[in-house]
């Protein structure tokens, strides 16, 4: 599996892979400093490439901006006939040597 990371803060990307099928999952990572409508313009770009994206947030600012940037993409890609579904779900990651709990939002067309 390869993972594709963009960190959003930083307009940086990141590539991690990992012993699978070559399946690509792709990981946005989103503070509470992102833009919603990049994030939003990011997460629609991924979708129409890949039909599935992963979210990774730390803390209620980041959440905040995460879910307003899901609600956004819904609008860009609601005129090609695509419906966004988000799932939640808890992820623990390790940022500077320290485990922290973040919260996954899987989005995928339904």
């Amino acid at each position: 599996m390869i993972i594709v990371a963009y960190n959003l803060k930083y307009a940086t990307t990141d590539v991690i892979k990992l012993k699978e099928e070559d399946s690509i999952m792709e990981v946005l990572k989103v503070s509470a400093k992102s833009s919603p409508n990049s994030v939003a313009g990011a997460l629609a770009g991924v979708l129409r490439e890949s039909q599935s994206a992963e979210m990774q947030a730390i803390g209620a600012g980041a959440i905040n901006q995460a879910v307003k940037a899901i609600a956004i993409a819904r609008g860009f890609v609601a005129p090609t006939g695509i419906d966004l579904v988000c799932i939640p779900a808890f992820t623990d990651i390790n940022i500077n040597g320290e485990e922290r709990t973040a919260i996954k939002l899987i989005i995928q067309p339904r």
